[in-house]
């Protein structure tokens, strides 16, 4: 990356306050353009959800596995819990979407409390392991709820067997007018289910897998604790990517924490941090890591900035960090504040290898909360930082109340924020579409084929706020 003129700024920048130069282009399409990293990782879409309890379940980790992205499995989960949880993703189909099943005696009231849990709305009757049925909200309005679903769901109108090619699926579905189809093995049993769209990104995007087949997911270990034990507990588990995570990076528990990890040899690669210089990102490449995550206070549920002073600009960190893991032929992750698509740009130009989402995926159907509506019929998700005073009681749940007490008195993040579901885009895929949209037309006007291209190519300014302001929509009129 360089930036216009040559004319390096003095002063640390955020993403808001730089804008990319548009190039020579020999790139004749966005389908052209490679987003995979080249971090170990084995993403094909340079996303990583961030280890957040609210955003990053198991649910979340099979939709955006299967569109080629990561997600991270926060510390605060169980060992056991963790390792029922990769079995699970592990296993989910690479095409079709694991459905609501539902048993034919099941109420209307218990399918309209499961069914907002996925983004097409609906779910599967299966007896005996068949589907017999399909049940949508539209098929339980005004419908007495102790109804049995039987009585009022549908027969499935498109039929797949497993090994349906995606691009006859969505023929299949259009000629039908149909919303979802239903996909059985050789013996009829469930499969999964699919949606024109669904079969459309499967045409998209190539999912992450590890050497088996199955989706990849990572998990984190925090620095606490006997961290050689939980992460051989997460290692065993078959995640696919370690990450340590605390929230000041560049510290002695930190690098004890790394030590420990590579001394149990790990075959995947291991994440850390986070810091936002050079310094704190060679010290810890020098103590193990393989990927460094940077940023400290641009996420929007962490108040750390705001409490403490400390932080820095994100794409000045990203930029010198992995300028410095480059020297050592390592990468960084950029973790947080990004609220565009244009921002996930900025900072792959930057030269991170990949951009960790939180809050902006707090807002979907995906995410593990359950779905609410405030007073005017909007729906909801409850999203809380990592360091706020109800992530560190749970995370205490073992201690004394005592300590439990004492740890609650300070904190560093929003406990309880409403973050609402765009009506146009509700899912976690319809936000991986708009993003992968934006950072592929990135590449198209930098000429860059690859991520890599992209960083070398990327010419990036500095504008005012009035820059700024002048590149926003305005969907309304003037």
């Amino acid at each position: 990356m360089q930036f216009l003129d040559g004319l390096v700024p003095t002063h640390d920048l955020t993403y808001d306050d730089v804008f990319m130069v548009p190039r020579h282009s020999a790139i004749a399409s966005r389908y052209d353009v490679d987003l995979s990293a080249d971090d170990g990782t084995g993403v094909t879409i340079p996303l990583v959800v961030a280890n957040m309890t609210a955003i990053a379940g198991k649910r979340m980790a099979e939709t955006v596995a299967r569109r080629g992205g990561l997600t991270v499995i926060p510390q605060d989960i169980p060992a056991h819990v963790v390792a029922d949880v990769v079995r699970y993703v592990k296993s989910r189909h690479l095409v079709f979407d694991t459905p609501i099943e539902l048993r034919p005696s099941q109420t209307v009231a218990e399918a309209l409390s499961l069914i907002p849990k996925r983004a097409h709305r609906a779910a599967v009757v299966v007896d005996g392991g068949k589907p017999i049925g399909v049940v949508s909200e539209a098929d339980c309005a005004e419908v007495d709820r102790f109804a049995q679903v039987q009585h009022v769901m549908r027969r499935p109108e498109v039929v797949l067997q497993e090994d349906a090619d995606p691009r006859a699926a969505f023929e299949a579905l259009d000629a039908a007018h149909a919303a979802l189809a239903v996909a059985v093995d050789g013996d009829g049993d469930l499969v999964g289910v699919l949606t024109r769209t669904g079969a459309l990104r499967a045409t998209l995007y190539d999912p992450a897998v590890d050497a088996t087949g199955g989706l990849r997911i990572a998990a984190a270990v925090g620095v606490n604790g006997d961290v050689a034990q939980k992460a051989q507990d997460l290692l065993d588990a078959g995640v696919d990517c370690l990450v340590v995570d605390t929230a000041h990076g560049h510290q002695d528990r930190m690098l004890e924490a790394l030590a420990a990890v590579r001394s149990l040899d790990p075959q995947v690669p291991v994440a850390a941090g986070n810091v936002v210089s050079a310094e704190g990102t060679r010290a810890l490449i020098e103590a193990g890591a393989d990927i460094i995550k940077v940023g400290v206070g641009p996420g929007a549920m962490c108040t750390t900035r705001m409490m403490t002073g400390v932080g820095r600009p994100q794409f000045s960190a990203v930029l010198e960090c992995a300028t410095e893991a480059a020297k050592h032929g390592k990468h960084v992750w950029a973790d947080g504040g990004v609220r565009h698509p244009r921002d996930v740009a900025l900072a792959l130009a930057a030269g991170a290898s990949a951009v960790m989402i939180g809050s902006w995926f707090a807002g979907t159907h995906e995410s593990p909360g359950d779905l609410m509506l405030d007073s005017d019929g909007r729906a909801f998700k409850v999203s809380f930082g990592m360091a706020s005073a109800r992530a560190v009681a749970n995370r205490t749940s073992t201690e004394s109340a005592f300590d439990r007490a004492r740890k609650g008195l300070y904190e560093e993040g929003i406990s309880s924020s409403r973050m609402y579901l765009d009506p146009a885009r509700p899912g976690v895929e319809d936000l991986i579409d708009q993003i992968c949209s934006g950072v592929r037309s990135s590449c198209t006007y930098a000429g860059a084929g690859t991520l890599a291209d992209f960083h070398e190519r990327a010419v990036v300014g500095v504008q005012s706020a009035a820059g700024f302001h002048e590149g926003r929509p305005l969907p309304a009129g003037w």
